[in-house]
């Protein structure tokens, strides 16, 4: 038995060289037999024809259970029930079931569409009306999502969406192991009982990091900042950083019982691929 389970986040490629990288990726990662991959969807829609082309193949081509994401913004009901239903006639059964981020990105503000699914949880429930037996993911937030005054509508509303069906929850990236963990336990006296899986980001590219973790909300440790400065520009070392700093988060989280990782792999394959590796090396270490 494998010591922990893990799935993989990509995006749909825009180019045919982006679509080589992520078959090599895919052709990579395919050999851990992950749970489940997921593609994700641009925001208002613009990457639908790409997601859902991309989690096609990977149904039809590959060992794989793929996942499409799915948003709220800028569609009408009639269209996303449209969407769903032309992913569960493909056999894809698995979606991610997200509000999404406004059209002018994370800073913009939110409006539903007049005739759409107003949040997440409402798309959670449209989806589950089409069929009991899709799964659906949603999202969770270990240091609040930007938007929310404070935990308890912070965890209203992802009970919301585990009352309107959801079957997991990914979360946000996070950077230090207590938040997560911290974060179930307030979940689980919140009443929300599905699993809930953390993200790990594997993102090479400090200020690439550091400017989504801005955008998120979510707090960067003063040493990871301080390793990448000090290694400056050098990609081999930037590279070697995120897999010491991704392998320490997971074996920390099977610490304190995390069983399932979902890995932010931003469609390259060999930080996720030596992070497992090393945890797989201390798994085996500890068992022997």
């Amino acid at each position: 038995m494998r010591p922990f389970d893990y799935s993989f986040e990509f995006f749909p490629p825009k180019t045919d060289a982006a679509g080589r990288k992520l078959d090599k990726a895919l052709d990579e990662l395919e050999i851990l037999n992950p749970s489940f991959v997921s593609i994700t969807y641009g925001a208002g829609g613009t990457t639908r024809e790409r997601t859902f082309n991309t989690v096609n193949r990977i149904l039809k081509q590959r060992t794989i259970s793929p996942a499409a994401h799915l948003t709220c913004v800028g569609a009408t009901r009639n269209e996303i029930d449209a969407i769903v239903k032309e992913y569960l006639d493909a056999g894809i059964d698995h979606i991610v079931a997200l509000r999404g981020d406004p059209p002018g990105g994370v800073d913009g503000k939110y409006q539903p569409h007049e005739n759409g699914y107003a949040y997440a949880s409402d798309l959670v429930a449209g989806i589950r009306e089409l069929s009991s037996d899709v799964e659906i993911s949603v999202s969770a937030y270990p240091e609040l999502h930007p938007e929310s005054t404070c935990w308890e509508a912070e965890l209203d509303n992802l009970k919301r969406k585990v009352d309107a069906g959801a079957t997991r929850a990914l979360t946000q990236f996070f950077f230090e192991p207590d938040r997560f963990l911290n974060f179930v336990e307030k979940a689980s006296k919140a009443g929300i009982d599905i699993p809930i899986i953390p993200g790990i980001m594997l993102q090479p590219n400090f200020e690439g990091l550091a400017r989504m973790s801005e955008m998120c909300g979510v707090e960067v440790p003063e040493n990871w900042r301080v390793a990448y400065e000090k290694v400056g520009e050098d990609k081999e070392a930037r590279k070697a950083l995120t897999i010491d700093f991704g392998t320490e988060l997971v074996c920390k989280l099977r610490k304190g019982g995390v069983t399932h990782f979902h890995f932010y792999t931003l469609n390259s394959a060999p930080i996720a691929w030596d992070v497992i590796r090393n945890v797989r090396g201390v798994a085996r270490k500890q068992a022997a």
